[in-house]
């Protein structure tokens, strides 16, 4: 392993783009590409150089680290990066892709020569921008040592859930946790609503619960986005909290398990989707508790 590595970037939205400058700002050389390039260009005073194409952003790449937008386009741009890719280089694949799609990419990965890792992470915009994620990561060992300056340069904790990428054990905890971080925000989108509906201070609520059991950081600052009408810039989107929530239904019938809460939020977030607020933070699936926007 080298002290400074050459990592390729592949997706530079919300997420990708902040992993993209922890990762420079660490000492790293780093390659970035976008579909849309006008999001990538912004890493360019960062240091990085902003590749036309994948195939162009993975040459000579120490690590590749894929953050898009779901398992498909992870196939399909990794397919376009072929002509570039080094056979023994390290893919960090990060896209919250679901179960079946990580299986599909192992194999993708055998099949041209590429150390896989299923390496989701837990955090939205702000702990991004800070380097604080956690990494959640499975993978053989002997590939660790590569990989670990690129996890510390992003995360602040790196938990480690099996040696086998191909079996998503990293995915599967990304699943559940995220299970209730969705289950959460709609929650608190409800508790608005229903403040509203029935004529109540939300404040009177959340003064109800202070310092008890049922009080919790996170209602509170979701509650304030849609309170003080900072949905914008989104710290997680409303149509990749459906995305997420759509692949935590299918993960749970794969596993047997049916996920009521989990499927209702997925029809919320789709709903505040369909009202114009796809690209606001998640919290505004309170908008769906109403007709229109």
């Amino acid at each position: 392993m080298t002290d400074k590595l050459t990592v390729s970037v592949l997706g530079t939205g919300i997420m990708g783009a902040a992993m993209a400058r922890c990762i420079g700002r660490a000492g790293h050389a780093v390659r970035v590409w976008n579909r849309t390039r006008a999001k990538a260009e912004p890493l360019a005073a960062d240091g990085a150089y902003v590749a036309g194409t994948p195939a162009e952003a993975v040459e000579g790449a120490d690590v590749v680290l894929t953050m898009l937008y779901d398992g498909d386009a992870v196939r399909e741009v990794m397919g376009e990066a072929v002509p570039g890719l080094r056979s023994g280089a390290v893919w960090v694949q990060s896209t919250t892709a679901g179960l079946e799609a990580v299986a599909e990419l192992a194999g993708f990965a055998r099949e041209h020569g590429l150390v896989f890792y299923d390496a989701p992470v837990l955090g939205t915009r702000q702990p991004a921008e800070a380097g604080q994620l956690t990494v959640l990561a499975a993978g053989p060992e002997e590939g660790r040592e590569t990989i670990a300056p690129v996890f510390d340069a992003v995360g602040a904790r790196t938990v480690w859930a099996g040696e086998d990428a191909a079996a998503a054990a990293a995915t599967r905890l990304k699943l559940v946790a995220n299970s209730w971080v969705l289950a959460a925000t709609a929650a608190a989108g409800e508790v608005l609503a229903l403040s509203k509906a029935l004529g109540v201070d939300p404040h009177g609520f959340f003064d109800l619960i202070e310092g008890g059991p049922l009080d919790m950081g996170y209602l509170r600052a979701k509650s304030q986005l849609v309170l003080d009408g900072r949905l914008t810039p989104a710290q997680f989107a409303v149509a990749t909290a459906e995305k997420d929530a759509r692949l935590i239904v299918r993960a749970g019938e794969r596993g047997g398990a049916r996920l009521d809460v989990a499927e209702a939020a997925a029809e919320r977030f789709a709903r505040a989707a369909a009202q114009g607020h796809a690209d606001e933070d998640m919290a505004a699936a309170y908008f769906a508790s109403f007709d229109g926007k």
